[in-house]
């Protein structure tokens, strides 16, 4: 008899997180690493937000267990801010608040599926998705896509990968770990063709504010209303308000969904910590003033590392529309010789620029892309412009 469950036995360490647990413990041990791994703003929680956190913690009511499903004027919020931000008309009764992002992911699945459910998946994917579908006894059914097609599925590839046994699409826009958003047209297409074929779609939201250029975020249920009753919408604060150690997350879906998935965690976890969820009141409450100014920063980054990474002999990358990530090809170099190593995918291409170049990325193996990697530019620029510098260092003589 095994001491470990299979079903936990099965599960992957998170690819991003060891590549940035990695790249800390060699920072600590004096080396000088550049981490391009984690997917988190680098600039501080707006002070509103934290003076709110502070006044809760003050508060004697807010030291108890609260309401399992969110508290009641947060839930009413979060209905009030997806009215204004997707045009989507949803209830407090319709939200459940969720510790993080990951948490309402693993919530969702654990309510739609019974085992053998296929959910079409669409790579490259956020690593967390497969895990929580297999966790919950789904099949993960991946789609590739890649640069020709700017990382956008096709309607004839959903056709084609559909069985009687699909249950759900995950959609993701903008997209981590591409930088890809899909225009309005192809998400309204996508969701009429879920909606006729009887799936439930699943959308992760959590970048919807993280779009540049004349790329637009658009909310699927809201461009097709007949997916009310099977559609889940999943976001959180973490992205939008550079609160990702605040754990706040939250789904919204039909009722029974939500009711069913807020037994689940009342027996899980229970209610969010009530600090935290004032914080996430204060943040989805105020304005998009803190907002606009990360996006900016982060839209003028996003181009300079495309710029840098696309003049690198071999690399190939589209340039990011949305959330803060450039997912570059290096199929150009993988087999050819970098100094003393030979890297044959991009896993031990990305172990060569920790070890060589302290750099940390993270590999396209871990989205279900090889080939690829994924770099955050959530870092300042003296760290960005010199990380992507020691990286065209290296892959320049590349033979």
């Amino acid at each position: 008899m095994s001491r470990i469950a299979a079903r936990i036995a099965a599960i992957q360490e998170s690819a991003t997180l060891a590549v940035d647990a990695k790249a800390k413990a060699l920072k600590a041990a004096g080396e000088s690493v550049i981490g391009f791994g984690a997917g988190e703003p680098d600039f501080a929680t707006p002070q509103h937000i934290v003076d709110a956190a502070i006044a809760a913690c003050r508060d004697p009511l807010l030291h108890h267990y609260t309401p399992t499903a969110g508290l009641p004027e947060l839930r009413e919020a979060i209905a009030g801010k997806t009215k204004r931000d997707s045009g989507l008309s949803v209830s407090a009764a319709q939200v459940l608040v969720t510790n993080g992002g990951k948490h309402a992911v693993y919530n969702t699945f654990q309510t739609l599926l019974d085992p053998g459910d296929e959910v079409l998946l669409l790579a490259p994917y956020w690593t967390t998705y497969p895990e929580a579908i297999t966790l919950a006894g789904g099949v993960p059914v991946v789609i590739a896509t890649d640069e020709t097609t700017q990382f956008r599925v096709t309607l004839e590839q959903l056709d084609v990968a559909r069985t009687i046994r699909t249950k759900v699409l995950l959609f993701v826009s903008p997209s981590n770990p591409t930088g890809a958003v899909y225009p309005p047209e192809e998400i309204e297409a996508i969701g009429r063709w879920a909606s006729r074929c009887g799936i439930f779609v699943v959308t992760d939201e959590i970048y919807e504010h993280l779009t540049f250029g004349d790329h637009v975020h658009a909310s699927m249920p809201t461009l097709v209303p007949d997916l009310a009753d099977a559609c889940v919408v999943l976001n959180g604060v973490a992205k939008t308000y550079a609160m990702t150690g605040w754990r706040v997350g939250w789904m919204i879906g039909p009722p029974d969904i939500v009711k069913a998935a807020t037994n689940l965690q009342s027996h899980s976890t229970s209610n969010v910590s009530n600090v935290a969820q004032v914080a996430a009141l204060a943040a989805v409450s105020g304005d998009l003033e803190a907002v606009a100014e990360m996006r900016a920063a982060f839209e003028r980054r996003g181009r300079l590392m495309h710029r840098m990474l696309a003049a690198i002999p071999g690399v190939t990358c589209l340039e990011p529309q949305g959330a803060f990530y450039c997912f570059p090809s290096f199929t150009g170099l993988l087999g050819k010789s970098i100094g003393a190593n030979r890297p044959e995918t991009t896993l031990a291409l990305c172990e060569v620029l920790l070890e060589v170049a302290k750099v940390a990325v993270v590999p396209g193996e871990a989205f279900g892309a090889p080939g690829y990697a994924r770099l955050s530019f959530a870092l300042s620029d003296d760290d960005l412009g010199e990380g992507v510098r020691r990286i065209a260092e290296l892959l320049s003589d590349a033979r």
